[in-house]
């Protein structure tokens, strides 16, 4: 689901869309090189494919069209305070979504949501950059970039057989 209006970083992380992890002792080079365009921010300097992700993905895509992220991106969990709050129901495209899971956090992107869960366009889903479905009990935070206006409103979906629910995000 593309919708008219979307912010710039936003149209980044759908670039990546299929950009995976290599099982075993390779790794994705592409994944690496894109982590790293953020690495002054992310606190880390990604090596290999097989560490938590999902906040390098993010500060990739806002760096690539200018936005300055969260210092040390690489916690999901710090995004909780990054940017303004923005409330649950004036969700737009692009808004920071930052989830609670066993084990850590999880971070992804905003682009719509049914009656129980947001659809999350994020790395390090299912070792992958995809569009997945989160349980909105799961949210901890929403967030978007500081001084940037907030372009749309939120996106209401169906539930759609086949779209994955996530419970752990890897």
């Amino acid at each position: 689901m593309t919708t008219a209006i979307e912010p710039a970083w936003l149209k980044a992380a759908r670039m990546h869309i299929g950009v995976h992890e290599i099982p075993g002792p390779t790794h994705n080079n592409k994944l690496i090189s894109l982590l790293n365009t953020a690495s002054r921010w992310n606190g880390v300097i990604w090596r290999d494919d097989e560490m938590p992700w999902c906040g390098g993905f993010v500060a990739a895509c806002l760096v690539a069209t200018g936005i300055e992220p969260v210092k040390i991106a690489a916690r999901a969990s710090s995004w909780a305070a990054w940017g303004v709050n923005l409330r649950t129901d004036r969700l737009a495209p692009g808004a920071i979504l930052v989830f609670q899971r066993e084990g850590g956090g999880h971070v992804g992107f905003y682009v719509g949501e049914d009656a129980r869960y947001y659809h999350v366009l994020g790395g390090n889903q299912k070792n992958a950059v995809t569009i997945t479905r989160i349980a909105k009990n799961r949210l901890l935070a929403s967030r978007w970039p500081r001084g940037v206006p907030v372009i749309g409103g939120p996106v209401k979906m169906t539930d759609v057989t086949g779209v994955p629910v996530s419970r752990h995000e890897a």
